[in-house]
């Protein structure tokens, strides 16, 4: 089984716990992760742009990263949402087993 982390930005903290727990109350993702207060640089319609979002970072089973970015496209306010992945290449066995256990592996 292999792992994954999703990193998400959101609106605000309201909206990533709002995501972050329908996340894992549908077994998407055994834990999410909220950093609120992030200031982010970026450009956008062609300018560039400042605005505070929170980070939501998610743990699943990398076979399940593409439902969790259709779930959180069809929650998020964004036009375009930032969600990435990355593959977890090592971690404690035991919480590594408890992110498969969490979302149904």
């Amino acid at each position: 089984m292999s792992f994954s982390v999703v990193y998400i930005t959101t609106g605000d903290g309201a909206e990533a716990r709002r995501i972050g727990r329908a996340l894992v109350n549908a077994r998407l993702a055994a834990c999410a992760n909220i950093f609120e207060g992030v200031t982010s640089v970026f450009h956008w319609e062609g300018e560039v742009q400042e605005d505070s979002e929170a980070v939501l970072i998610v743990k699943t089973r990398s076979e399940l990263v593409d439902s969790v970015i259709g779930r959180v496209r069809e929650l998020h306010s964004y036009e375009c949402p930032d969600i990435v992945a990355a593959p977890i290449a090592q971690g404690n066995p035991d919480y590594l087993d408890w992110i498969g256990h969490e979302t149904g592996g």
